[in-house]
Order: structure tokens, then sequence, then C-alpha cells
């Protein structure tokens, strides 16, 4: 392999295929780059008590508008909890979480990309823009990485946003920090997937006869396995051409390879894609609250399946600035977090809090709709965490953070009522308690103190 042949970027993506190719190399330096990684997959190991899923919402809240009245038991659900009402003994709010790492400190603007890049991690992300970000393993990850081995997937992850890996989003912070929820490791996001058909798809299929289906499966593993052969041979050939820092982006995207290879004999153990009676998605609906629900329905049946027990949804990514005609908000929801308490815009607001909490509703609907082969539902074998990085998007406040936990977590969750914390808490506590729900040894996780008593 000459010279010329070993950094021709071209010929490389020509053998490779357009579904691997290389990661961004200096090597490859003032020619047109646009690599993509190959699919991120945690690490099989042990079982799992129950399903555990992040739903992420932007922005904040109305506190005022969201926060109940009285704890324990005898809590009153506030203006926009009200769709919550039919699972009030299936819900506990938990008031005065916080994300230490969300503040500034000396990292200055950037409140939104460290609220998305807190909330699952407790870490704090590196400042750039650049490709060299870090974070933290988040917690959905974390039991991922423990709990896989059980499910054809290790995870899922969900959004009604693009992916976005690159670029400036926020105060110089990298987008990558905004649009991705799951964190495989220090510098290592899992994308989310947006479109429903595609999350359809993986799962299931085609949508095809069944017989169609699985043939279509084990065709697409076989021309995966056969790719991976390829890359594998390739990318060895000119990993003796490159540089040290090259080198070592290489070896990551092998590493990457051979995951894939070992993710594809574990889904074959599985045999015969599982059957499901929902009809295929055409695509992403034009309707924002029809595209959350459809994502939420494909959440579902992921769970129903037990085609994984662990997954993350972002709604909208922090700082989006999503309008909302159908309820008669047409401002940007992050122009109106600014309202400098104008009642005319706090109203407005609480009119998007109530659209977001009446589609957790609609989420919790369906799980307890939906029984198992033991007569429980998923909601009773689920934890749901409802949240958003940020309290107040005003003030851009890292404490008192918006916390939902629904399900009873397979028994071990105690629903029905809401705690308010009398000192301020790493939301890591709650992550490390739910780790510990699903079985997973964990002694610490994010900047936790310890585990959250009394859920």
């Amino acid at each position: 392999m000459n010279t010329s042949r070993q950094l021709d970027r071209r010929h490389f993506l020509r053998g490779l295929g357009v579904a691997l190719a290389l990661p961004a190399l200096e090597s490859f330096l003032g020619s047109k780059t646009c690599g993509a990684s190959v699919p991120q997959l945690a690490s099989p190991a042990a079982g799992a008590p129950s399903r555990m899923a992040f739903v992420y919402v932007p922005n904040g809240v109305i506190s005022d508008r969201w926060n109940p009245i009285g704890t324990g038991s005898n809590f009153q659900l506030n203006e926009t909890m009200a769709p919550l009402s039919e699972f009030r003994s299936d819900i506990q709010i938990i008031s005065g979480l916080e994300h230490q790492n969300g503040r500034a400190g000396g990292d200055g603007g950037g409140d939104h990309a460290r609220a998305a890049a807190t909330i699952l991690t407790g870490a704090r992300p590196k400042k750039t823009a650049g490709s060299d970000i870090r974070l933290g393993v988040s917690v959905d990850q974390v039991a991922a990485s423990e709990l896989g081995k059980r499910t054809r997937f290790a995870s899922l992850e969900l959004s009604c946003d693009g992916v976005r890996k690159s670029g400036a989003c926020d105060s110089g912070y990298s987008c990558a920090y905004q649009f991705n929820l799951a964190w495989r490791s220090d510098t290592q996001p899992v994308a989310p997937e947006s479109n429903p058909r595609l999350v359809f798809e993986r799962l299931f299929g085609t949508g095809a006869r069944e017989t169609d289906r699985s043939a279509q499966a084990a065709a697409a593993q076989i021309r995966a396995r056969s790719l991976l052969d390829f890359v594998r041979e390739d990318a060895k050939q000119l990993q003796g051409h490159l540089g040290k820092n090259d080198r070592h982006k290489l070896d990551e995207y092998l590493t990457g390879v051979r995951e894939v290879e070992q993710r594809l004999r574990h889904m074959e153990e599985f045999g015969p894609l599982p059957k499901v009676e929902a009809a295929v998605p055409d695509g992403t609906p034009q309707d924002y609250q029809a595209h959350i629900r459809l994502m939420m329905d494909m959440l579902v049946l992921a769970f129903q399946t037990d085609s994984t027990r662990v997954s993350t949804f972002l709604m909208a990514h922090d700082g989006s600035n999503r309008s909302f005609h159908q309820i008669g908000v047409p401002e940007g929801h992050h122009d109106l977090s600014h309202h400098q308490e104008d009642a005319a815009k706090i109203a407005k607001l609480t009119k998007i809090d109530l659209f977001y909490t009446q589609q957790l509703a609609y989420l919790l609907k369906r799980l307890k709709d939906t029984k198992e082969s033991n007569g429980k539902s998923l909601l009773d074998n689920s934890m749901i965490v409802y949240c958003s990085g940020l309290s107040d998007g005003n003030r851009h406040a890292h404490d008192k953070l918006p916390v939902i936990l629904a399900g009873h977590g397979a028994g071990l969750l105690n629903p029905g009522s809401h705690t308010s914390l009398t000192q301020a808490t790493p939301m890591s506590n709650l992550h490390l308690s739910l780790l510990r729900n699903m079985g997973v040894k964990a002694e610490r996780f994010g900047d936790s103190t310890g585990v959250l008593n009394g859920i």
C-alpha cells in the first residue's frame, strides 16, 4: 500500500462503504471529511429487576405553577401537574435536587449546555466547541453496561431533535452537550434517534411478514459482518502510517468495530425478532405532539418486548426555541423563558409546561395499560424520571430541579408522595439509588454523596 493510497480517504471510504466512515484524522487535514462513528454499544452484564427511563424537558418550569402543595402523601398537584392526577399513586415528586456542576464556576456562560450535560452524568463538561469534548458516563449507560446482556439492545436513545455531535451551540460549548443525554464514556455521546420509523425498524425489522422480517434481519447481519471484516483489515494496514494522535483515534474506532461484532453475535442468540401488533410508523410527524407520542410508543414497545430495559428520551434540547402554535404560543420557548417576571410570558410558559406534563401523562397511561405476564403493568415494573436540568429558565438556576419519579420499580419504590428535601442534595444521589434498584453494584455515581433515602 503506497503512501498516496494510504492517505487517500476517498479510496478508503470506497472500500468501506458509506455506513462506516473513518474517524476524523489529522493525516487527512486539507481533505474534505465527514466521518461517522460506528454505533457505540454498552458491554453486557447482569440482569435487571425493572426498567428505567429518563425523559427530558427543556428550559425549566414556572415553579409556583409546578411545585405541589404539601408534602408526604398529603400533597396536592399544582396547575401544570394537573394532567398527572390519575397517576397520583404512581408518582413521587422530589423537590430540592441540584447539579452543582451545572453552575458557571469559572466557565462563564453556557447554562443550557451545562444543564443537559450534567442531568444524567453529574459531571462538569469541559468548555470547548471543538472535538476535545469531555464529560462523564451517564447513569443510563452505567446501567446498560451492566444489564445489556439480558436484552437484544443494551439501551434505547430517543429524541425529537436532530443529531448533533459537533459545532458550537451555547457560549463556547459543543452542541454535543445539548443534543445527547446518553454518554457512553467521557468523550463518547450516544446519539439518539428522532425518526420513529427507524426506531421501529431497528427494534422489529421493516414490518413485513414475520418470515420476511427475520430474513431481512439475518441478511443485514451478514452484510454488516462482511463490512466489518474489511474495515478491520484496511484500518490495520493504514495504522502503521499514521501519527500518534491518529493511531489513538483509529484504536478507538477499531474498538467500536469489535463491539459491533460482539453485539451482532449477541443479537443472534435471541433468535427471531419479537412479534408486535403495532403498524410501522410512516416517518417523522410534522405535529410535535404526535412526534413525541409516537416516540413514547416506541419506548413502550421496546420495554414490552424486553428489547431493552434502559432508555432516554430528549423531548427537546435545553435552550430549544421551538414555538407552540398548537396551544396558542407562537413565540419561541427559550425566548419566553427569559420572562423577566412579565405576566403574559409567564402565562405562555405555563401553557408549555402543561403541554409537556400532558405528554408524560400519555406515557404513564401507555405503561400502566400494558400488562405483563404476571398481571403487573409496565409502570409497576418501571422507574421513569421526568426532569429538566434547570429549575428556572429566567435565572438559569440549577438547584430545586423539577423532578418526577414515576412507577413502582418492581416494588422497590414508594410512589404517592411529595418529598421536599430540607437541604440541597445532588441529583446524582437519586441516580445512585436507581442504579442500586436496577441491581448495579455502584458505590458512587457522578458527584453523589450517598443514596437518596425514602423513595
